[in-house]
C-alpha cells in the first residue's frame, strides 16, 4: 500500500515505524504536520491508500480525515482520551499501560480502535518508556492495524472512555518540604524530555529533567547539598535526588552545573574511582567486571557527548584497559549508546566554532583510544539508538552487537551538511565498499540494527529480550575461548600493518580537514542547522528526503 505518514517530526518512533513498513514492501513517503493545507496537498499529491500519525501535536484535518482512513497511534490503553497520557500514568504510578491505534475522527481520540498493545510501566522516565516500551508496543498495534485494514474484513470497536485534560505545571509542582524522593522522582519522571517540571535553583526560575535516586546524602528539605560533575544533588524530606539537567527561561537544555555556575560553590561528591558505585547514586561512567570481561557503561543524557565527557570517557577507557581483562564491553546507555558530539553544549558555548572543534577532537581522542587498543577485544553493546559520530564510534570496537529494535542514523547530512569525522573513512569502507559508503553517509534515513547487520557495517543483531544478559554470556566466552590470545595478536598485527599502508593520523587530518571548513568556513549550514535543533524551531517544511512524493520524478507506483 501506499501509506503516509503525517508526523510533528521524525522521531526514533516514526523512524521505527517507517523502518518496519517498508520492510514489509509498503511504500511509506513522510509529511511534517505544518499545517492544513500542506497536509492537504501531501495527500493530493502521493494519493495514499492510508494515512498514519505516529506523533502528532494537533488533530488531522477533517478534509482528511474525512475522505479516506487516518490512522492515530496514541500512547494510552483503549479508551484512554486527551493529552499528557504518559504523563500521567508515570506520575500517578501505573504499572501498566499501552498504545492504541484508532481512526481519526471529529473527537480527538475517541474514534474507532483499530489496535492495541500493553506494556508494563515501572519507575521509568517518559522519554525512556516513549524509547523503549510505547516504541514496542507501538509497532506491534501499527503493523496489527495495517495488516487489518489491508485485509479488508476488520470492522473496528469504539471503545467508552474519558478524557483526562492536560497536564499542567500546577499538577506537577514539587514541594520540596512534603514530598518524598518517589514522589519527586515520579513527577520529574512524568515530565523528563518535554516539558521538564517549573521550578527555582539559586533562587531563579527553570526547568528540572534528567532525574536520579540518590541513597546515601541528606539535608534539610529543598536544600542544594552536593554537585558531582554535571549534575546537582537536592534534598527530599526523606533523602536526595540528583538534577542533570536544566533549562532556563528563554534557554536551551544544558547540564546542571553548566546552567548554574554558581553550582560549583557546592561541595563537591566525587567518587573514589569509576567503579559502579553500590548504592543508588548519580554515576555518569561506571565500570563493572565478571568473568575476565570489562563493562564500562557511560549513561549520558540523550546520547549527547560534549568535550568534558568525551574526556573522561577516554580516561576511564585506558584505566579499563589496564585492568586484568580480555574482553572490555562498551555498554553506552540505556536509551543511547551515543549520537556524537554535544550540540547544546556547543551552542552555549562562547564560540560555538571552538567548542565545536573541541568537542570532534576529544571524540576522536577517544576513538583513537578504542582502535589502538591491544592488550583486550573491544565490544559495543548498543541496547540504545546510536546517531551521526556515535554509530562510528561504535564501530571503533573490534565488535558491535545491537539490539534488535535500536534505531540508527549513520550520516551527518542532516546537521547542516557536515562532513563527519570519527575515522569513518578508515572503518566504512572496508566493512561496506566505497559505494557502500558512500550511499550510507549520503541516504539520511534511519537504520534498523538487522539491516546494519544484513550491509555488513555491524556484526550482530540479538534479540531484545534478555539482550544484556546474552551480551554478558558472549563476551564471557569471547574472554575464556581458547585463541583469545591469538585473537589479540591477530588484532595486533592487523593494526600494525593498517597503519603502515595509512596511518590513523592521516585519516583523521582528512576529515578534521573537512569538519574545520564545516566550522569555520564561509557556509553557515552547520552553525544554523545546529541552531535550529537545539532550539527545537518548529519545522516550515519537510525535507525531500522524507517527503518522497515532492520529487521532481515521483510517480505513483503502477
Amino acid at each position: 500500500m501506499r501509506i503516509l505518514f503525517v508526523t510533528h517530526s521524525f522521531n526514533s518512533l516514526a523512524q521505527r515505524l517507517y523502518c518496519e513498513l517498508t520492510a514489509r514492501d509498503h511504500c511509506v513517503s513522510i509529511e511534517f504536520d505544518i499545517s492544513d493545507s500542506v497536509t492537504e496537498e501531501a495527500v493530493a499529491l502521493f494519493k495514499p491508500d492510508l494515512v498514519i500519525a505516529p506523533f502528532l501535536k494537533r488533530a488531522i484535518p477533517e478534509s482528511v480525515w474525512s475522505r479516506l482512513p487516518c490512522f492515530v497511534v496514541h500512547p494510552g490503553i483503549p479508551g484512554d482520551r486527551g493529552p499528557s497520557a504518559l504523563d500521567w500514568a508515570i506520575q500517578r504510578g501505573l504499572r501498566e499501560w499501552g498504545v492504541t491505534v484508532l481512526q481519526a475522527e471529529r473527537e480527538m481520540d475517541a474514534g474507532p480502535v483499530w489496535a492495541s498493545s500493553v506494556f508494563p510501566v515501572g519507575a521509568v522516565r517518559k522519554a525512556s518508556l516513549y524509547r523503549n516500551q510505547v516504541t514496542e508496543a507501538a509497532v506491534l498495534a501499527v503493523v496489527q492495524a495495517v495488516t487489518r485494514f489491508a485485509a479488508g474484513d476488520f470492522v473496528p470497536q469504539r471503545v467508552p472512555g474519558t478524557a483526562h485534560a492536560l497536564m499542567k505545571q500546577a499538577d506537577r509542582a514539587i514541594d520540596w518540604d512534603a514530598d518524598d524522593t518517589n514522589s519527586v522522582l515520579a513527577r520529574l519522571n512524568a515530565a523528563d524530555g518535554f516539558p521538564g517540571v517549573a521550578d527555582t535553583l539559586f533562587g531563579q526560575a527553570c526547568h528540572l529533567f534528567d532525574a536520579w535516586p540518590e541513597a546515601s546524602l541528606k539535608g534539610a528539605p529543598g536544600a542544594l547539598v552536593a554537585r558531582r560533575e554535571t549534575a546537582i544533588c537536592r534534598a527530599t524530606v526523606d533523602g536526595a535526588v540528583w538534577i542533570g539537567h536544566v533549562k532556563r527561561p528563554g534557554g536551551i537544555k544544558l547540564p546542571a552545573t553548566m546552567a548554574f555556575p554558581e553550582a560549583l560553590a557546592l561541595p563537591e561528591q566525587a567518587l573514589d574511582d569509576f567503579w559502579k558505585a553500590p548504592l543508588a547514586t548519580w554515576q555518569d561512567i561506571a565500570y563493572e567486571e565478571a568473568g575476565g570481561v570489562g563493562f564500562l557503561g557511560f549513561e549520558f543524557y540523550n546520547g549527547a557527548m560534549s568535550t568534558g565527557q568525551c574526556r573522561r570517557l577516554k580516561e576511564a577507557f585506558l584505566w579499563a584497559s589496564r585492568r586484568p581483562t580480555k574482553v572490555i564491553v562498551l555498554r553506552g546507555g540505556s536509551d543511547f549508546w551515543s549520537n556524537g558530539i554535544h550540540l547544546n553544549t556547543i551552542e552555549a558555548a562562547d564560540s560555538p566554532a571552538d567548542e565545536s572543534w573541541g568537542n570532534i577532537n576529544a571524540i576522536d581522542d577517544l576513538a583513537e583510544a578504542i582502535l589502538c587498543c591491544d592488550t583486550q577485544l573491544t565490544v559495543a553493546a548498543l541496547a540504545g539508538n546510536a546517531g551521526a559520530g556515535g554509530c562510528f564510534l561504535a564501530r571503533a570496537a573490534d565488535l558491535v552487537w545491537a539490539r534488535d529494535g535500536v534505531m540508527l542514523n549513520p550520516h551527518y547530512k542532516n546537521m547542516g551538511n557536515l562532513f563527519g569525522s570519527e575515522f569513518w573513512t578508515y572503518l566504512l569502507p572496508p566493512r561496506v565498499g566505497e559505494k557502500g559508503a558512500q550511499a550510507i553517509m549520503r541516504h539520511r534515513l534511519p537504520m534498523t540494527a538487522q539491516e546494519s547487520v544484513q550491509l555488513g557495517f555491524y556484526d550482530a543483531c540479538l534479540p531484545g529480550p534478555g539482550f544484556a544478559v546474552d551480551v554478558t554470556r558472549r563476551a564471557a566466552e569471547l574472554a575464556a575461548a581458547a585463541d583469545i590470545d591469538e585473537r589479540l595478536a591477530a588484532k595486533r598485527s592487523k593494526r600494525q600493518a593498517d597503519e603502515v599502508v595509512k596511518p590513523l593520523a592521516a585519516y583523521r587530518a582528512e576529515e578534521l580537514k573537512e569538519m574545520r571548513r564545516n566550522f569555520y568556513g564561509f557556509d553557515p549550514s552547520y552553525h544554523v542547522a545546529r541552531y535550529h535543533f537545539v532550539s527545537r524551531s518548529p519545522h516550515s517544511w519537510t525535507p525531500r528526503h522524507l517527503a518522497r512524493h515532492r520529487d521532481i520524478d515521483w510517480k505513483i507506483p503502477e
